[in-house]
């Protein structure tokens, strides 16, 4: 019976979308404790603003928003093919994966560490203590932890609601509105949340100071969804030449129908 599911190309094809998908969502959240300079990676220098009164401001962004554009598109494509329910099933699947690793994270953070060769292995690269070093990377808080997966959750079923309503107007046509429309909204939930939730909330920082961060960050995430929308319309052409037109068409009405559906 597995020959026959996995000799199914639209099968096939969720399980390879929900691999990018899953793996993309989780290396976002395992790298998001390292914070890089936008500016200076653009080789610009470093910005000194103020919003809502809070001076001194810049583009300072969790690496975390690099795998994400990635996870965005995935979603609006498994939207066009597999509807509102397979985009579900993928945030439900991706959550309890995403939880299940900080579980093991946080045991093996707490195993008793070798006190021999491996706690000093890496001093000359400048990391004196490996067990340190590990639960500074792998121990994020769990401010962070509810904030992230708050958002994720409520940032993958706002792309959805927003794509939905979006095709319902446009049917099969306009991919750039449904996707990179979704994808802005979706975004500044998502934005919202993981900063009010992680550090307004949970980290009584000021909420001027979390507004602020919010725009900083969603400007970043505004700019690199728009400059994606072409990767969407080259996944759609690899998705509809790995399918075949036929199929692929058929397969975005009987989406389209669910999207209709009450």
């Amino acid at each position: 019976m597995i020959h026959s599911i996995l000799a199914d190309k639209a099968t096939r094809l969720y399980l390879i979308l929900g691999g990018f998908f899953v793996a993309n969502a989780l290396i976002a959240e395992m790298i998001g404790v390292k914070l890089f300079q936008l500016e200076t990676l653009l080789g610009m220098s470093k910005a000194d603003f103020t919003l809502f009164g809070q001076p001194h401001l810049s583009f300072v962004l969790s690496v975390g928003v690099l795998p994400w554009p990635i996870v965005f598109i995935m979603t609006d494509v498994v939207n066009d093919y597999y509807g509102v329910r397979g985009v579900r099933f993928l945030t439900l699947l991706t959550t309890g994966l995403i939880a299940f690793a900080f579980v093991v994270m946080w045991f093996a953070i707490r195993m008793p560490a070798e006190q021999g060769w491996w706690i000093g292995s890496s001093a000359a690269q400048g990391v004196p203590d490996m067990q340190a070093a590990f639960t500074a990377i792998f121990g994020q808080g769990m401010n962070i932890i509810l904030g992230s997966l708050t958002a994720f959750v409520v940032g993958q079923l706002v792309d959805a609601f927003v794509f939905r309503r979006i095709k319902r107007i446009t049917g099969d046509r306009r991919i750039w509105l449904r996707a990179t429309g979704s994808t802005l909204v979706s975004q500044l939930v998502d934005s919202v949340v993981v900063t009010y939730v992680a550090f307004w909330v949970l980290k009584d920082m000021s909420f001027p100071m979390a507004t602020a961060l919010v725009l900083t960050a969603y400007s970043y995430k505004l700019v690199v969804a728009v400059l994606s929308t072409p990767l969407v319309y080259l996944v759609h052409a690899g998705v509809e030449r790995y399918l075949g037109a036929e199929r692929a068409v058929a397969m975005r009405a009987a989406a389209l129908r669910t999207h209709e559906a009450p």
